[in-house]
């Protein structure tokens, strides 16, 4: 005999029809800041859909970058410069409803995908208003020097930045690969007056991806106005970021070095313990400074 099904059961394991209550206060800019001057580790985690975005928010992440990674993890694309504008609204769209269906506390962070940004400061303008009117808070874009006056022409118009720099995974073609930046003289010092420049036009945030643990460590004593969110940078830096799919251990390929799969290390019976805990283990990590190790995850 089938069990009768619950009335108020969801179907195709969708979000339930009710919210629950906040555990913590909606994170905001003002709050982000509180948290940077205060020295506290900011969390930050890669989301593409509604429920995983929900399942990040209950675990206590303090931001959701709904990032143009999405073209390799989720849409099987060779690198990130296939991802398109409308790509990105849906994402977003996805993400910011299942954050309404939760607690909405996660700052959310759309990406600008390659080709909507490096015409003009009017074209990146009409991209960036497509992904906040999607549900995001704050805008992310690639790569410095130009970028500092397109990140002043948002910050003046109420649009939140985080910048990029480092591997910037949209200019892969042009830096080589995946390879370590600011390894030399020349390129560390590119990099930190780019830095610079990027915090005086008024980006809050700035992720390090793939930067020598010293370089990020030391750009982090000296942006003060700046959150630095690293990503195989070492544990200098303000805050860290991994892709979801390779923090749960879903990566297809080689595993970064600078991962650490949460999953796997989950206690207990196999079933006792799901995503949430590992998002929630990778939040207590990141906040206590356990991870990532230098030794093991950095250059």
């Amino acid at each position: 005999m089938t069990p009768p099904i619950e009335q108020n059961a969801s179907p195709y394991g969708t979000l339930p029809p009710a919210s629950p209550l906040a555990t913590r206060k909606p994170v905001s800019l003002p709050r982000l800041q509180e948290l940077h001057a205060r020295g506290e580790k900011i969390t930050m985690l890669t989301a593409y859909d509604a429920t995983f975005a929900a399942v990040a928010d209950a675990a206590g992440v303090d931001c959701i970058l709904v990032g143009d990674s999405l073209g390799m993890v989720c849409q099987g694309l060779s690198s990130t410069v296939g991802v398109t504008l409308e790509t990105m609204r849906y994402h977003v769209e996805s993400v910011a409803r299942g954050l309404r269906r939760a607690q909405a506390t996660t700052w959310l962070i759309g990406d600008l995908p390659y080709g909507t940004y490096q015409e003009s400061r009017e074209q990146a303008l009409r991209s960036a208003v497509v992904l906040m009117q999607a549900g995001a808070h704050m805008i992310k874009l690639e790569g410095g020097g130009w970028t500092a006056d397109i990140v002043r022409f948002f910050v003046e118009r109420g649009i939140p930045v985080c910048a990029h720099l480092g591997l910037t995974p949209q200019t892969v073609h042009a830096l080589g690969g995946y390879r370590v930046q600011g390894k030399t003289a020349e390129s560390a010092a590119i990099l930190t007056r780019h830095a610079h420049e990027l915090q005086d036009a008024g980006a809050t945030l700035m992720v390090l991806e793939m930067v020598p643990a010293a370089l990020a460590a030391q750009l982090t004593g000296q942006l003060q106005h700046c959150a630095t969110i690293g990503i195989g940078a070492g544990n200098g830096t303000a805050g860290q970021v991994l892709v979801l799919h390779d923090m749960l251990g879903l990566n297809l390929g080689k595993m970064p070095k600078f991962v650490r799969n949460f999953m796997a290390e989950l206690p207990g019976v196999p079933g006792q313990h799901g995503i949430k805990e590992a998002m929630q283990a990778y939040v207590k990590a990141v906040k206590e400074g356990s991870f990532p190790d230098n030794a093991l995850h950095a250059w």
